[in-house]
Formats: structure tokens, sequence, C-alpha cells
């Protein structure tokens, strides 16, 4: 237990705030006041500035009784895992606020409501400790998200919206059926718990494939990746960076901290799969992402090949793969969230988010340049950068397990530099359209757009350029994580063989049959 309830305050704050708007009537104050408690959330956070880089395992750990009966707790707490999602989680809610200061003009109240409520759901997610809880914030996500995609989003807001919830929602049923399962091999809701209890292997490739389907979905990896463009390219700026920098990384987080911990054998079993796929994942998202003209979808199919980088550092199983899978959660949500703002920002001055309609703009607009340049090189991973941090880890990490593995994750690298150079080219150099076009009212970068792509700019170089704070806080955790993966795998491999085939044992009556 610790002593102060910093996990309660981050997750519950901003859900006093969202109720709190309900007293605003003038849309401008709404603004002010959730820029106001986005700021105010990130500094009731800076006591997790006092994390413990040398510990592996939870810390302000808070747990409160909740249905005695059932086994269930409130239980919050953060690892190394966690923690740098959750400081990412709360810092997008003030930037978002500013990214849509203008943008949004419609139902404004409500608006920033599913804000609020998306920053509590997701930073809960992180923070959950108990099962049940988990799967409470990771519902709870669902219905904000839908909101801001079916209210202000695009032409097709109605049909991406329900493509949206319908596949996470099947994707959230799996989940359910697996904490089920879990639960009665266990006895306990509590995920630490969870994690230290030993499984039988046939019972652990059933719940690996229901969690597995679950969180591959949310990541998304190919071929389940078809709600992500569509989602992307309806949903407004601030949706479009909540779906990239956060809920993607919900998917891999699972593995992370269910996957692997509780199921490792089935985890070893079905590594070969997993690794084909994520590979599919990097080569399909890359080369659909060059031939897109829609900047929105463009960044879309590239935030599937960036993911499947991480499920494959995941999946190595060493320390190099796991450290850049993680640093690629990270990464991918500070650039591609924003390219999101930027892709926005051209959106409200140009009415387009087609490529041909938005280039030449190096010519007005240099701040603006300045800025997407330097997200579009860390993208496909400048040295310099945050994202190179990751995807060399990942390199190192594929070549360690298997040349193979590395040199196929080579061109999808290749291609991501090539979609990338291609748009900023365009954008910067390209010919300006025809005044006649209705396009071309251009004017630079104001004050509030400096005031929410700093930020990021600076995290973009700070990661990049000394990215061991960030290793230091991820690794013990990690290093845990894998030693207990490893410990389990090689006792399994010491014990006989089971006599019964090993999928097939563990159907309803397989017993009795045999």
């Amino acid at each position: 237990m610790h002593a102060y309830p910093v996990l309660s305050y981050l997750i519950f704050f901003p859900l006093l705030a969202a109720l709190a708007l309900a007293l605003f009537r003038d849309d401008r104050a709404v603004r002010v006041f959730t820029l106001a408690a986005g700021l105010a959330e990130l500094v009731l956070a800076l006591p997790l500035l006092a994390f413990a880089t040398g510990n592996g395992g939870f810390q302000f750990v808070e747990r409160v009784d909740w249905v005695k009966e059932w086994g269930l707790s409130y239980s919050l707490g953060v690892d190394g895992i966690s923690l740098l999602m959750v400081l990412l989680t709360l810092l997008l809610l003030p930037l978002c606020t500013l990214c849509s200061w203008t943008y949004i003009q419609k139902r404004v109240k409500e608006f920033h409501v599913c804000l609020l409520l998306m920053t509590a759901a997701c930073a809960g997610v992180f923070c959950a400790l108990d099962l049940v809880l988990f799967y409470v914030f990771w519902e709870a996500m669902l219905v904000p998200m839908y909101l801001l995609i079916a209210v202000w989003g695009g032409p097709r807001r109605r049909y991406a919206s329900i493509k949206f919830f319908l596949y996470t929602l099947a994707g959230s049923t799996l989940l359910l059926v697996a904490m089920v399962a879990l639960y009665w091999q266990a006895g306990t809701f509590s995920i630490p718990e969870l994690m230290a209890h030993d499984y039988p292997r046939d019972f652990q490739l059933w719940v690996f494939l229901a969690m597995g389907l679950a969180f591959a979905i949310k990541v998304p990896m190919f071929p389940f990746h078809t709600w992500l463009p569509a989602a992307h390219v309806e949903a407004p700026s601030a949706g479009s960076v909540y779906l990239a920098s956060i809920l993607l990384k919900m998917g891999a987080y699972g593995f992370l901290r269910f996957s692997i911990p509780m199921t490792p054998l089935a985890a070893e079993y079905f590594t070969p799969l997993m690794i084909a796929v994520s590979v599919a994942s990097i080569l399909y998202g890359g080369l659909t992402a060059l031939g897109q003209q829609d900047m929105k979808k463009l960044i879309a199919y590239s935030s599937v090949g960036h993911m499947g980088f991480c499920t494959l550092g995941i999946f190595l199983f060493n320390l190099r793969g796991a450290e850049g899978a993680l640093m690629i959660m990270l990464n991918h949500g500070i650039t591609t969230g924003a390219l999101f703002m930027m892709v926005g920002a051209a959106y409200e001055r140009s009415h387009s988010r087609e490529i041909a309609d938005n280039l030449g703009l190096g010519k007005y607009l240099p701040a603006f340049m300045g800025f997407f340049g330097l997200f579009a090189l860390s993208s496909f991973g400048f040295p310099g950068t945050n994202s190179f941090v990751g995807e060399a880890l990942v390199f190192f990490g594929a070549f360690q397990r298997s040349t193979a593995y590395g040199l196929w994750a080579v061109p999808g690298a290749m291609i991501a530099a090539a979609y990338m150079l291609r748009l900023a080219l365009k954008l910067a150099w390209g010919e300006p359209p025809s005044p006649k076009s209705g396009h071309g009212h251009w004017y630079d970068l104001g004050a509030r757009e400096w005031a929410y792509l700093t930020p990021l700019a600076a995290l973009v170089l700070y990661v990049g350029l000394a990215p061991g704070i960030f290793l230091k806080v991820v690794d013990p955790s990690l290093e845990k994580m894998l030693s207990d993966y490893a410990g389990r795998v090689r006792i399994a491999a010491s014990q006989p063989a089971p006599q019964a085939p090993h999928v097939l044992a563990a159907l309803p009556g397989a017993q009795r049959r045999n």
C-alpha cells in the first residue's frame, strides 16, 4: 500500500472534471476548464516521478476489498511495463484539448466530456491489478471512443464507429471468456496472483487463443486490422490521436501483462505463428501505406506496420526485443499522435486530407513543415529520433533470436522510409494547388499549435538522444517477466509429455472419450 493514492486521483479526477462540465454553458469556458483539468492531472502525476527504477515489481499499490465474497478488489499499481503508458495517457489530454480548440464547433461540452472519460478509462486499464477492474476500464473506453467517431467524425462516421465497436466488442467477449476460465482455474481475480499461478498446458493453449485474438484485434495485427483505417479517417483529430497513441497499445500491453506471464507454455508454442503474423503486419502495413493518397489513411496503415514491429519484439523473448517493443509503444504514441495532429492542422487550412490538395506547404508554412519533417523522420526511425531507439532494439533482438527474423523485418523499415519521405517531399516541394481549386488559404502555425506540437517534438529528440532513463524504468520489470517465462518453459520441458493430444484433451468430455 502507498500512503498517497496517486493512481486513484489520476483515474477519478477526470471523472469529477467531466461531471463539473455540466455547470458550464459557454464553449470557451468548457475548453479552458478542460485544458486546466488536463494540466492539473499532470501535476497530480508528479509523485510517479519517484518510481524506483531498480524495482521490477508493482509500485504505488492501492488495494481495497470490493466484493469480498467473489474475491474482487479495487487494486491498482504500476510497474515498468505500465508506467510510461500511464504518463503518455495523461500528457495527451491537454494536447488533444488544444488541437481541437477550433476544429470542434458542435456539441463542444459533450466532446470534452468524452476526452475526460477516455483519459480516466485508459489510465485505469494500465493501472488495474484486478482482472474484473481491468475489464471494466477496458469496456468503458469503448463508449467515449465510439461517440468521438460517431458524433464528431467524417461523412462515413456511422459505418466507421459501428465497425470499430463490433470488432473491439468481439475481442472483449473472447477476453471475458478467458477471464472466467482463469478465475475457475486459479480461484482469484488478482492479476499478480494469476501471473504466479501454474496452469495446465492444454488450458494455457485455449486461454492464449482467446486472449490473443482479443489483443490482436486491439493492436491491430493483420488480418484483424480492417477496422483501423476507417476509424482513423473518420475520427476527429483528437480521436485519431487517442486511437493511435493509447488504444492500439492496449493490445500490446495485454500480451505483456497477461499472455506471456499467465500462459507461457502457450506463448512458446504459438511463437512461430505470432512472429509470422507480426512480419506480415509489417510488410502489409508498409506496402498499403505506400499507395495511399489520403494522409490519414497513410498514417493509419503505417500504424499497422509499426505495431507489427512491436509484437515482433514481444515474441522474440529476449531483453532487447522486449525493450524495443515497449519503446515502440511509447514512441509510436508520441510520433503518430503528432502526425495526426498535423494532418488536422492541415485540414483546417485546406479542408482536405488528400495529399494532392496540400502540396507545396513548405513555401507558405515553414514552421509547419519543420515540425512535420521532424515527425516524418521519426516515423521511419531516423537516427537521433525516438523511433530509431525502439526499432533498433527490435532488430538487435530479432537477429539475436534468428537471422531470418531480422532479415524479414528489414524491408519493413525500408518501406517506412519510402512512404514517409514521399509524403514529406510532396508536402514540402510539390506544386501548390491552383487558387481556382478552392485551396491555398495558408497561414503558418499559431501560438496554440506551437503549444501542443513543441512538447511532442521535444520528446522525439529527448528519447532519441537519451533513451537510457526510459530503459532504466522498463528493464527491471522486463527482466523479471522474461526470467519467470524462461523458468516455467524450462520446467515444462523437463517434464514428460502428456499422453493425450494436447489440444483435444482440453475439449469438454475429452477425458471421457479417451
